[in-house]
């Protein structure tokens, strides 16, 4: 079975081709940054037309690339939300209107659902009950997730996203957007301790950073009434320090969370797993603490649609499919619990 992906929750027009018995043929997507960095982040109408013009020939370009047919094609995935409504209705509409066309059946994804199954590119077999941490620009949360649909929310963020974090504090810099990635980049030539930043206190395994992000904002106000270029002149040791803060507050809850329920595996998504300095610390929690980690690579990392297809095929195997009416939801929840 060959089923197509489509995401378009936010700024990233996505497609790609899952088959069940070869795993991913192949998956292309046309990121939308230089049209939203002007304004420091996404304009839902200017998203909504860029994805309405590249949709199409991005999946021409990517059949071609895999040498396949659109009559090929025997499910379509898409992403259902949460997101940004207008870009939803772009991509919902262009799977419904494609799989009516070709008389096959279609089935909506819930984004951060495809996110935690993403780990399955890199174990297919992955079984429950495991781990997961989720840490995105829009989302952080720990959770254990017991099977397809049923997820146990063992810790969230009461506040900011550690990616909203990371972004937030770029703009304080002056940093291009996205501002994560960029705070990466100047990270790399500073000193990760020079600067010393609250930790929040949050009991159990709840995550904080507002006050975080409060903190680094009063650092900076403070040193740059007495030097106008301390920005410039320490923009590497900011990037580094805020980055080492913000690991430490994530790698640390992982840490309870492992000794407290001591799991077999632990699978890691979301855009900021895609930092490298994030990634070399979980690596070292694999070893110190001899559990199996399993993190998608960088380009599945960040919001794509073979995370959306393969998601769609476990839901096929349930039998979930997409009525032809549903609506997008930009708030659709998880089918979670909380944890007492």
């Amino acid at each position: 079975m060959i089923i197509l992906g489509i995401e378009t929750s936010c700024d990233e027009t996505a497609l790609a081709l899952y088959d069940s018995d070869k795993g991913i043929l192949g998956h292309i997507l046309n990121s939308q940054v230089k049209i939203h960095e002007k304004y420091g982040g996404v304009v839902p109408e200017l998203a909504s037309r860029d994805h309405t013009c590249k949709i199409i020939p991005l999946l021409d370009k990517l059949l071609l690339k895999v040498h396949k047919n659109i009559k090929d094609v025997n499910l379509i995935a898409f992403t259902n939300g949460p997101g940004l409504m207008g870009p939803l209705l772009t991509g919902a509409a262009f799977a419904k209107t494609l799989a009516w066309t070709l008389k096959i059946k279609t089935i909506g994804v819930n984004h951060l659902e495809a996110h935690i199954f993403s780990a399955m590119m890199t174990e297919p077999n992955l079984k429950f009950p495991f781990l997961s941490l989720l840490v995105s620009g829009g989302h952080t949360f720990l959770s254990i997730v017991k099977d397809h649909g049923k997820y146990e929310i063992i810790g969230r963020t009461l506040d900011d996203s550690a990616g909203e974090t990371f972004d937030k504090c770029a703009k304080i810099l002056g940093l291009n957007y996205p501002g994560g990635p960029e705070i990466e980049k100047k990270a790399k030539n500073g000193n990760p301790k020079l600067f010393k930043f609250t930790q929040p206190k949050v009991d159990g395994l709840n995550f904080s950073f507002s006050g975080l992000k409060t903190n680094f904002i009063q650092l900076i106000e403070k040193n740059i009434i007495n030097n106008k270029s301390f920005i410039n002149d320490n923009i590497h040791d900011l990037c580094a320090s805020i980055q080492h803060t913000i690991i430490k507050i994530l790698i640390q809850k992982l840490h309870f969370a492992i000794e407290k329920y001591n799991p077999n595996n632990i699978a890691i998504s979301g855009g900021v797993a895609a930092n490298e300095e994030f990634r070399s610390c979980i690596q070292k929690l694999e070893k110190t603490h001899k559990i199996k980690v399993l993190i998608p690579k960088k380009e599945y990392s960040t919001d794509n649609a073979a995370m959306i297809a393969i998601a769609g095929y476990y839901k096929y195997k349930i039998r979930k499919f997409t009525n032809m009416s549903i609506n997008v939801d930009p708030r659709y929840k998880l089918n979670y619990y909380e944890s007492v």
